[in-house]
């Protein structure tokens, strides 16, 4: 780690327990501390993350990445397909990961240098179970064998609701989850969205407030089930759902 030494992050097994109805086994806990270490390390060349302290690391990535998928950690069965759209520095993907071994996670990024950091991470970390994909979602959505292979698609802090929609339902199977994390989410919103799920094939399933355990950040989730096919025309082509939301 060089000549300054990375702080531990915290273990926060109750909180773990009671917000998420989980927690992370001695291995898993290693794995996460290393994460932090590895993405400071990736910091000082690529801009990863602003979140470097470890409290507010273990808060805002790790638990937040988690907090969206707690159904999921208590019933977690047999492998299933899932893909992080724009993951980054890895959020949620790699938590995602480590905490479902599993399940395979295929982490999605148009940014090169960073899935060049991510495959080494993957290997740093011993990650058996996740694989990067370079492209950007409006095109993967259009390949034949990306499109509707996916059990589940996260998409965290990338564009608006129906944005995000539109990158993740083409890539999910019918009767899959694309799980959308937002910071405030509204009823004017949640209507608003409506036409644009009705045209991609899927529905509100369930939206969660939430509010995060140390800094009572709010949060809230939605669950998109996908009920039929996307049509053939989404995702449109790049550059075209953020400029022209549905």
């Amino acid at each position: 780690m060089g000549d300054i030494e990375t702080p531990m992050l915290p273990l926060m097994e109750e909180i773990w327990q009671q917000t998420v109805g989980w927690q992370p086994n001695a291995e898993q806990q290693r794995q996460f501390q290393q994460l932090y270490e590895l993405i400071l390390q990736g910091n000082r060349s690529l801009n990863l993350t602003r979140i470097t302290e470890a409290t507010e690391f273990w808060e805002k990535h790790l638990w937040d990445s988690l907090r969206a998928i707690a159904p999921i950690l208590q019933t977690a069965g047999e492998d299933k397909q899932v893909i992080d759209i724009g993951t980054g520095a890895g959020f949620p993907g790699i938590p995602f990961a480590i905490a479902l071994p599993n399940y395979t996670v295929t982490l999605l990024d148009a940014t090169r240098k960073k899935i060049a950091f991510l495959e080494t991470l993957i290997s740093q970390l011993g990650i058996q179970n996740a694989t990067t994909l370079i492209g950007r979602a409006e095109e993967i959505g259009r390949q034949s064998h990306k499109r509707a292979t996916y059990d589940i698609a996260l998409i965290r802090a990338v564009g608006t609701a129906s944005v995000c929609a539109e990158y993740a339902l083409p890539l999910v199977k019918v009767g899959g989850l694309a799980i959308l994390y937002r910071g405030q989410w509204t009823d004017e919103e949640n209507a608003a969205v409506q036409p644009a799920l009705k045209q991609l094939g899927c529905a509100i399933e369930s939206v969660q407030a939430f509010s995060t355990p140390l800094s009572q950040s709010v949060r809230h989730c939605l669950y998109l089930r996908k009920i039929a096919p996307t049509p053939a025309q989404f995702p449109r082509t790049v550059g075209v759902p953020a400029q022209k939301p549905l």
